[in-house]
């Protein structure tokens, strides 16, 4: 499948759970961006040039989230503790170490989890609208895990969000994105589950485990986490409103919220010149 060149150059590497692909561009202080459910690292695609050109390496992974082009082994474990360990094997695989995570929607929650469990090779976060405590998923997200247990559900997610019309509904990218996402780059997220049994039964294996107990759990443990933390956040997100937000960054014990205009949860569609921007900045103030 035609991937976006301003990603970078293409790889995989082979983990205990199976091959992962990636994308990577730039040189220096490693940036890793962690995309959310239903998406891939093409969520990225118009952040990471930005990034890249200001000295640090962007590495943006296809996590197994539905949208991922290679399935991984049958016995993997793809709840959402189990897919933030994966993050973390990744991390440990290509030896990355005092990493930027960058992290959106479904994303943020496995950062979470990821920074309870495996925190090690973490230098600094920043969270895009993100899940978190009782919204994993949020609630118009919230009937999933249980629709996941339908037979065929991973088939007949992809093929409704194939049309067109039903694309902007709030079930759909309609609540994520403010604007229609470049219809090449939806058919870079549906296609995977569409053409890939393997895909689809990752993606029925993660979501049916769902639960909104990994982020309460994960949530006082957030305050270990002493490294600098960024909320970028859309002041107008739908999906994860700014109190939410507030409360989110009083999980850290280091941590700022700063707002972004005129976007919903995917910053990275909607507004991704001023998150990189976000990026860059709040990367040099650490270097300082």
């Amino acid at each position: 499948m035609e991937r976006s060149q301003e990603l970078g150059a293409p790889a995989a590497v082979e983990l205990p759970q199976g091959a992962v692909r990636y994308f990577e561009r730039g040189a220096g202080r490693p940036v890793v961006f962690v995309h959310g459910l239903l998406v891939n690292a093409e969520l990225w695609r118009k952040v990471v040039p930005a990034v890249a050109d200001a000295g640090f390496r962007c590495v943006a992974p296809d996590l197994p989230l539905g949208a991922h082009e290679l399935p991984l082994r049958p016995d993997s474990d793809l709840s959402p503790a189990g897919v933030a360990d994966l993050i973390a094997d990744f991390l440990d695989a290509l030896d990355l170490r005092d990493v930027l995570l960058v992290a959106n929607d479904t994303g943020g929650a496995l950062t979470q989890l990821l920074l309870t469990r495996r925190p090690e090779r973490v230098g600094a976060v920043v969270f895009t609208p993100s899940d978190c405590f009782e919204s994993f998923f949020p609630p118009v997200f919230a009937p999933l895990p249980k629709l996941a247990r339908v037979p065929g559900f991973g088939l007949l997610t992809a093929g409704l969000l194939r049309v067109k019309p039903l694309q902007r509904l709030p079930v759909a990218f309609g609540w994520v994105a403010k604007r229609p996402v470049d219809a090449r780059i939806v058919r870079r997220y549906l296609d995977p589950a569409w053409r890939s049994a393997g895909v689809r039964r990752d993606l029925r294996k993660f979501v049916r485990q769902v639960s909104n107990r990994y982020t309460l759990e994960a949530a006082p443990k957030l305050a270990a986490f002493d490294k600098p933390v960024l909320l970028a956040w859309a002041r107008e997100d739908k999906l994860f409103p700014m109190p939410l937000a507030r409360r989110f960054a009083g999980a850290f014990p280091d941590a700022r919220l700063v707002e972004i205009e005129d976007s919903y949860t995917f910053v990275p569609e909607d507004q991704p010149g001023v998150l990189a921007g976000h990026i860059v900045e709040f990367a040099g103030v650490m270097a300082d």
